[in-house]
């Protein structure tokens, strides 16, 4: 592609981001551009996709999971203090955090990780209360009667929250937790431990 087709190109898909027309070629000598009217629809219809689109709910949930994943082994240093360079991250997801309980500040993370962040802004959640408070408004939650929990969900407890990891033959969860035992941890959770479930995507 010669550099006058290629400026001519960069016109174009300037013309397009700003809703204008395509602007013409400056110079014709070395040719005419290809036509736009394919590149320009392709372009319109990805300008069209809303923000999170582009992945399918099922890659969402396996983003939720392994986000999780990535971080299981992840410890309080000392134990015991709420605290470690790590979890400072998971804080980081959730506007005004301190030092506290991080169980929610952990879930807050992995989601914003996974392109699902919590909250009507993305401001995440440091209380496990307010998080099932805000997924109850928003249509998220889902009781623990009669749920079927699916890879990805939040499993809610009483004053605790984790990710599910998957579910076993017998109906037993497979969780990743922050905050449990001071570290990042997996566990297996009978179904009648929870309150209720979140689901984000």
């Amino acid at each position: 592609m010669s550099y006058e087709v290629t400026l001519a190109r960069v016109r174009e898909i300037s013309a397009l981001l700003a809703g204008g027309a395509a602007a013409p070629s400056a110079d014709r000598s070395a040719g005419p551009p290809a036509p736009p009217s394919a590149f320009a629809s392709a372009l319109r219809e990805a300008q069209a996709v809303p923000p999170g689109a582009l992945f399918g709910s099922a890659d969402t949930a396996a983003r939720i999971v392994g986000a999780a994943r990535g971080e299981i082994g992840q410890a309080e240093m000392p134990p015991g203090s709420n605290d470690s360079p790590r979890i400072a991250a998971y804080r980081s997801a959730t506007a005004g955090s301190g030092v506290g309980p991080w169980c929610a500040y952990f879930t807050s993370w992995v989601a914003r990780q996974a392109g699902a962040p919590l909250g009507d802004g993305g401001e995440g959640f440091g209380s496990v209360d307010a998080l099932y408070a805000w997924a109850q408004r928003s249509g998220k939650a889902l009781p623990a009667t009669g749920a079927v929990p699916r890879p990805g969900d939040l499993i809610v407890f009483d004053e605790h929250i984790g990710v599910v990891e998957g579910v076993l033959g017998d109906g037993r969860i497979q969780t990743i937790e922050g905050n449990s035992s001071d570290r990042v941890a997996q566990r297996v959770r009978s179904p009648g431990e929870a309150i209720g479930y979140v689901r984000l995507v």
